[in-house]
């Protein structure tokens, strides 16, 4: 039996002997076997839940309406989780410290299982499937499932799924020598789904699936007007069929002929002049909600699509990347830039600018050499272009 095979057989009879059949992923933090799909910890995060684990959480820490007990639904994340009991829901490694006896991975947390608050002694802690009076909670279920399968994710992750592939930032305008359309069947300037487009560009290395995007844009950087990269408008997707030619294979004349592709999923209309870029291979990771490590401040450059403003669960770019130490999962704090106003209680009535003030919680979910994009999870007004963010 090799260590692989020994490992994944191991960690499910761990799964099915905790509380009674309710699978509890009590595996040590780390891979399963070399090569297996593992969500990163950072030693902060495992430093901070095992402080917690020690001391239990401080009961003013606690969310206003935390319940005393609930069962994890499908589709719950550890951050709605986190936001039933915490005031911040992406401290999540203080809910998993409250726990850390029987939460060895807060990524392996399943539908099904039963969390208790316990709030003796002024402070809190978490318990799985067992009440704080020591009472044990079994579920009638019996789970079959592998451990790798059935857990909950750390955040919504079907709200920024559809962006993974459609939202990208381009270093450089590469999209202006990217392979284009050029023509349509019967002369058509707009196509659907199913129609068929002709490119022309270079296709020396063709691949089955290609992004279609609208001509880019530029993207300013709202404080200092440095370009930070391109944006382009995603248009939908299409598949390679045949390639082009310079000889017409009917009359056997030197002719440019260009190569077929066939429309196949569109958010919008493909028209003429839309450009083409290969399909980068998907990235469905499960993503972990964190502070920077560091100071991290800067400015919303855009919303994604064609609105001035945006609203909950819709996507920005900022004007961080990898080179100022952004990172996926790292969660950021907006602010609401303070208002002027007039002190009408000083006879000479001076002009005074309020201070700013925090209204809402940014996800950073793909990152750039400059730029980034965020999920906005919570936010009270309208969010737009040069509004400002900080570490949380």
């Amino acid at each position: 039996m090799t260590p692989r095979t020994r490992n994944d057989l191991q960690a499910r009879r761990v799964a099915r002997n905790v509380c009674g059949g309710v699978v509890l992923a009590s595996v040590l933090l780390g891979a399963l076997h070399a090569g297996a799909t593992t969500w990163p910890v950072t030693p902060q995060q495992r430093g901070t839940a095992q402080q917690v684990a020690q001391t239990g959480v401080p009961l003013s820490e606690l969310a206003a309406n935390a319940p005393d007990q609930y069962t994890v639904k499908r589709r719950d994340t550890l951050w709605d989780i986190s936001k039933l009991f915490l005031k911040s829901p992406w401290r999540w490694p203080e809910l998993w410290g409250m726990n850390l006896d029987q939460i060895r991975n807060p990524h392996l947390i399943y539908p099904g299982q039963v969390l208790f608050l316990d709030k003796s002694g002024g402070r809190a802690r978490l318990r799985v499937g067992q009440s704080p009076d020591g009472t044990l909670k079994l579920s009638p279920r019996v789970r079959g499932e592998g451990l790798d399968t059935g857990a909950i994710a750390s955040i919504p992750f079907h709200l920024i799924e559809p962006f993974l592939n459609e939202a990208v930032i381009f270093q450089a305008n590469e999209l202006e020598s990217a392979p284009r359309i050029v023509a349509a069947r019967e002369g058509r300037v707009l196509m659907g789904r199913g129609d068929t487009a002709y490119v022309r560009g270079d296709l020396s290395s063709p691949q089955r699936e290609y992004r279609v995007f609208r001509e880019a844009r530029p993207l300013l950087d709202p404080t200092t007007n440095e370009l930070l990269g391109y944006e382009a408008s995603y248009v939908g997707t299409a598949e390679y069929v045949r390639p082009g030619d310079t000889v017409n294979a009917t009359s056997g004349k030197a002719e440019t002929v260009p190569a077929t592709f066939t429309l196949t999923n569109l958010k919008q209309e493909a028209g003429i002049g839309d450009r083409l870029a290969a399909v980068p291979p998907p990235q469905f990771t499960n993503y972990t909600p964190r502070a920077p490590t560091g100071s991290m401040s800067g400015r919303i450059v855009s919303v994604y699509g064609e609105g001035l403003n945006a609203g909950q669960n819709q996507i920005v770019s900022l004007n961080k990347g990898s080179r100022d130490g952004m990172e996926r999962g790292h969660v950021l704090a907006l602010w609401r830039a303070g208002k002027e106003a007039v002190d009408k209680t000083d006879p000479r009535r001076p002009t005074m600018k309020l201070p700013d003030e925090r209204h809402g919680t940014l996800f950073v979910f793909r990152v750039f050499d400059r730029m980034s994009y965020a999920l906005i999870m919570s936010v009270q007004e309208p969010v737009g272009r040069g509004d400002r963010f900080t570490e949380p």
